[in-house]
């Protein structure tokens, strides 16, 4: 692969004998978006215009498509690099966006996580085992109140508390009176317990309002942060990442909707824009993905790839202390395992069920 442009694989829904006439017109969609005889200037001919690299059949009946792409056309920013990937052809109901190749080079450039899995463990005093992880839920409760939940769970000894994604900026609990009252009670926590939980607020809104917040988070401390790339955008995620200080924790919301597949979104693209750690939604909880969709969201987080760091993978969505054991077998103990509705059910017992959670993970990944 040129160190000028990069691999995009795609499966796409065609019938065989016109695969290869549906390959060129994604070709030329993800990248100069007229026809070839419109393009008469040589070298865009020869340089931006995509080529198809292969067709191969899949077994369930769609075709792998591998088109190379000028890295130009990208102009090296995470939103341009989606665009052209996929903007226009997300609009178009058989194809799906499965991998992409860069070179080592250009990846380095956007950045990936500065922190990585060993960040998230330095940060929590986590030295090879399974981190563990809960919620601040539900929206509209007072800061006062989800600083006492933040408490019961950090007394209880959960290493990474982070805003339900839901949680912004709302009247119930404005983010600068609720990152400072829920830092206070995870510090008073700490102090008591001599524990490292660590506090990740949820950023929102305009990149402006973000920078803000962060600040306001970091003044009172906290430990790492939230963002939703594709609500807030990935070009914000990388502008974040290179301003926190801390480990930023991507949450899936919005990833859903287009067809870009799962493990290439939260695991490679969210670790390429500056990613530590990675919320998807496991098997089993209240979506829909398979064990092997998850298992290949993990690799694609933690694998070697480019030489950036690893992303933690982080399985959740209605997850459940039964669940443990299992979850373990399927992550191993490079994961962070998040646990919310089911532990606030528990209601004044909620401590106690949240060290069963702690100990749980502990007391299984020491027996594997």
């Amino acid at each position: 692969m040129s160190g000028h442009r990069l691999i995009a694989t795609y499966a796409v829904r065609a019938d065989p004998s016109r695969i290869a006439e549906r390959a060129q017109a994604l070709a030329l969609e993800q990248s100069v978006e007229v026809p070839l005889a419109a393009v008469r200037d040589r070298r865009v001919r020869d340089e931006v215009v995509a080529r198809v690299v292969s067709i191969a059949g899949r077994a369930d009946g769609r075709h792998d498509v591998r088109l190379s792409l000028a890295l130009e056309t990208t102009g090296h920013e995470p939103g341009q690099l989606l665009n052209m990937l996929f903007g226009n052809s997300s609009l178009a109901d058989d194809v799906e966006l499965c991998d992409v190749e860069l070179p080592r080079e250009a990846a380095a450039a956007f950045g990936g996580p500065r922190f990585g899995i060993a960040g998230w463990r330095e940060a929590v005093g986590a030295a090879a085992r399974p981190l563990t992880c809960s919620a601040l839920k539900p929206l509209g409760l007072s800061p006062d109140a989800l600083a006492a939940i933040a408490g019961a769970l950090a007394r209880a000894g959960v290493d990474v508390i982070k805003d339900d994604h839901g949680l912004a900026d709302q009247a119930s609990a404005p983010f600068a009176e609720r990152a400072v009252a829920v830092q206070r009670a995870i510090d008073a926590a700490n102090r008591a317990t001599g524990g490292r939980t660590i506090y990740a607020p949820s950023l929102t809104g305009s990149l402006d309002a973000m920078r803000a917040q962060m600040s306001v988070a970091r003044e009172a401390g906290a430990g790492a942060l939230l963002i939703a790339p594709m609500v807030s955008g990935v070009s914000t995620l990388a502008a974040i990442a290179r301003e926190a200080r801390v480990p930023i924790l991507a949450h899936p919301a919005l990833a859903g909707i287009g067809r870009i597949a799962p493990p290439l979104l939260l695991g490679r693209m969210f670790r390429l824009f500056g990613a530590d750690a990675t919320i998807f939604p496991n098997a089993g909880g209240r979506f829909s993905y398979s064990g092997e969709t998850c298992a290949a969201i993990a690799r694609a987080a933690r694998d070697p790839w480019c030489g950036l760091a690893p992303a933690l993978p982080v399985p959740a969505g209605g997850m459940s202390i039964e669940r443990v054991p299992e979850m373990l077998g399927a992550f191993g103990d490079d994961a962070m395992l998040l646990v919310g509705g089911s532990l606030l059910v528990a209601g004044d017992e909620l401590e106690s069920r949240c060290r069963a959670f702690v100990a749980a993970v502990r007391e299984t990944a020491a027996l594997t």
